[in-house]
């Protein structure tokens, strides 16, 4: 009866949070926010690390969460995996999804909705390594606890349909062992991941941590625009005071923080967000600062440096069996640096609402990924016309998937500076994909273990018999999506080197720009400014394991529990 009891118990309080998820009391528009207001910890950005770390902090502390977007449960899109396309291609002032091109040419996207990139994303969830942990100083045991705390709430085993399953298969034959069956653990070898979908389709974002917090010691404010940090001084050293921002009809509000040493700002606004707002805010590279008119509160060269981004090319494989529609499930961590991994659909054109429904658009052109000679061409014309050419190739032609293969923590890196003084505008971003030769010698070897795949006896059924891997990179450089010219050379390392560079893609994992021993110490504590933190992906020198979002929540627990327990420490209440 007690077992009985407590499985009612747990299934009752399941369904509670499932409802608290949809509805936090201590959340509402900025617009309903007092003009002035006072908190323990501001933090800026309701992302994939500012929820957990708010959730956390608020067991005993005020916290202000503050996010320029809306609630992902007010849109439908954004919880089902059937209409993930649709938010990237949403081009609105009010979408989820703010499209960005970098200055490389590459289409690419940030968050603006409360959950931030785990709202948009592919939805692949898995943890970074042991050593990368260990690198950047990590607590072994706290990590594993923060990622649990996570997983418990947003993490799913995905179902394999036939075609993952061939991909898996066609992997190990050709030598990316071991098998590690499912885990979200990053081991070399080939795996089953996690997904934050859930078997009926419905996405589990960051957004839905925020069920651990008490509800009396958080205040979630929706579309408020952060505008700049403000700083007093103690003695000749600046300390972070207070955030001003607008509501979605303008109006000013400032939230200050209470008396008390340990009392915080923190930034978790995402790699372009929190590099941006510290430049705003006074924080950065003096003479770039100056340029816009802005005081300079701390002259550092390293904000806004290190930026960088998995470049990511696809093969396109036309199938003569039907594919399943899936994203990212399977994938191989090969020992030259390139991950493999796949994703399929039964109708890749996403060029009516039914087909929407059917498909994904991972790498439809109304998401973005299209690929052109060279980079700079991907204009909103050249969109159109790749819509356009779309529609028009027939339904058989569009039956297969993608196998892809990212570059892993790649070593070129660029640079991300203001537009303007608008903290809302996409600042200036260049990532410099594959100008460290490495890049490119690890692209061209995935591209190679694509082929292998292909050729694969496990891969068979997937793929046409007899049909030459040039021919299959030209087919993917005419794939309406990708528009490029066509391969010549066949599959030599020369003409690789340049289907990598003609077809390059993102994968949305850019990360850098405040980076730990630039920006911030290995504290995340902001160098030369008191009461300020970064915690986000902006810190990151490498994107951890294959997808970050996971190790990206997971910090936000770990910092949140570590913060916590130092200041109990120190104020001697626990």
């Amino acid at each position: 009866m007690a077992l009985f009891a407590i499985t009612i118990l747990s299934v009752l309080l399941c369904a509670s949070q499932q409802a608290l998820g949809v509805n936090y009391t201590f959340m509402r528009e900025a617009m309903y926010a007092p003009p002035v207001a006072y908190y323990d910890y501001i933090i800026i950005g309701g992302g994939t690390a500012g929820c957990p770390l708010a959730a956390t902090l608020s067991r005993r502390y005020r916290v202000l969460l503050l996010e320029r977007g809306g609630s992902p449960y007010d849109d439908d899109r954004v919880l089902n995996m059937a209409h993930f396309s649709d938010v990237l291609s949403d081009t609105s002032a009010s979408s989820p999804s703010q499209r960005f091109v970098s200055e490389d040419g590459v289409i690419n996207a940030r968050p603006r909705v409360l959950g931030g990139g785990s709202c948009i994303n592919a939805g692949f969830f898995t943890r970074a390594g042991a050593g990368y942990a260990r690198a950047v100083g990590w607590d072994a045991r706290e990590v594993v606890s923060a990622y649990r705390w996570v997983e418990d709430v947003v993490a799913f085993q995905p179902e394999l349909g036939p075609w993952q399953a061939a991909v898996r298969r066609g992997l190990l034959e050709t030598g990316v062992v071991p098998d590690n069956g499912f885990t979200y653990d990053h081991i070399p070898g080939t795996k089953v991941g996690g997904s934050i979908f859930d078997p009926d389709g419905r996405r589990h974002t960051a957004a839905d941590l925020l069920r651990y917090s008490r509800p009396e010691g958080i205040d979630v404010l929706l579309r408020a625009r952060v505008a700049r940090i403000l700083f007093s001084y103690k003695g000749r050293k600046p300390v972070a005071r207070g955030v001003a921002f607008r509501d979605s009809r303008g109006r000013v509000h400032v939230a200050y923080l209470n008396r008390g040493d340990a009392n915080e700002v923190i930034l978790s606004a995402g790699a372009l967000g929190s590099p941006q707002l510290l430049m705003l805010s006074g924080v950065g590279p003096a003479d770039h600062l100056r340029s816009f008119g802005i005081d300079v509160v701390v002259d550092n060269p390293g904000v806004g440096q290190g930026m960088s981004d998995n470049p990511m090319n696809a093969i396109y494989v036309p199938s003569p069996s039907p594919v399943e529609v899936s994203l990212i499930q399977v994938v191989g961590i090969t020992r030259f640096g390139s991950y493999i991994e796949g994703a399929s659909g039964s109708d890749w054109s996403t060029r009516t609402a039914a087909a929407s429904a059917q498909s994904f658009g991972m790498f439809s052109p109304q998401t973005g990924q299209l690929a052109t000679v060279p980079p700079k061409q991907r204009t909103p014309e050249a969109i159109s016309r790749a819509v356009e050419a779309m529609s028009r190739v027939p339904d058989a032609a569009l039956r297969g998937g993608f196998i892809l293969e990212k570059v892993m923590g790649p070593q070129s890196t660029g640079s991300l500076a203001l537009r303007n003084l608008d903290p809302d505008d996409n600042p200036i971003v260049r990532f410099n994909y594959f100008a460290h030769p490495d890049d490119l010698r690890r692209c061209v070897a995935g591209i190679q273990a694509i082929e292998r795949v292909i050729r694969s006896r496990a891969f068979s059924r997937f793929a046409y018999p007899n049909f030459a891997f040039p021919a299959m990179l030209n087919v993917t450089a005419e794939f309406p999506v990708n528009l490029v010219m066509r391969v010549r050379g066949g599959s030599e390392p020369a003409a690789l080197e340049q289907f990598c560079r003609d077809t390059v893609m993102t994968i949305w994992h850019y990360h850098g720009g405040s980076q730990v021993g630039r920006v911030v110490d290995r504290e995340y504590r902001v160098l030369g400014i008191d009461a300020l933190r970064v915690i986000d992906g902006s810190t990151f020198n490498a994107s951890p394991g294959t997808n970050p979002q996971a190790t990206v929540m997971m910090l936000g627990r770990y910092m949140g529990v570590k913060i916590e327990k130092e200041r109990m420490m120190v104020e001697g209440s626990g």
